[in-house]
């Protein structure tokens, strides 16, 4: 697996806490930024950003959200290894039907090419629906929380 140095010291979550904890099932969402861009592009600036973009998106708390981005990875995307993203959105409750991904969509597709100056056919999302017990947290599911 190729690992640019950035990534291996910087792929950690992002989860933004303000001491408390909401014991919901459907606040987890999983934003997973795989790109070829180099690691200079993505600040933590830009990972702040990311994560208040996406929670707005997806009407979720940012104190909730796990952002991980990983930088520098070789891609090719429609043929071509021009600057691209894939950005996969994980949750629990919010990314299970054609007409909330649609707009979650659309809100992302915003923020990413304007963030990262990408053309929209550099950019695709994939939505993964999760269910509660396919998250595992503080030693249980988030079924069980």
């Amino acid at each position: 697996m190729f690992t640019s140095g950035f990534a291996s010291s910087y792929d950690t979550s992002v989860s933004a806490s303000h001491g408390h904890v909401r014991a919901s099932s459907s606040n987890m969402p999983f934003i997973e930024l795989q790109s070829n861009l180099p690691a200079g592009q993505f600040s933590e600036a830009f990972l702040k950003r990311l994560c208040s973009s996406t929670a707005a998106a997806l009407g979720k708390p940012e104190d909730r959200m796990n952002v991980v981005v990983t930088p520098g990875l070789p891609m090719l995307m429609a043929g071509s290894t021009s600057p691209c993203v894939i950005l996969s959105v994980s949750a629990i409750g919010v990314t299970d039907t054609a007409e909330k991904n649609k707009e979650h969509s659309a809100k992302i597709f915003e923020f990413l090419t304007k963030e990262l100056d990408l053309s929209q056919d550099r950019i695709v999302i994939v939505f993964n629906a999760l269910e509660p017990h396919q998250v595992g947290k503080k030693g249980t599911v988030m079924s069980f929380l």
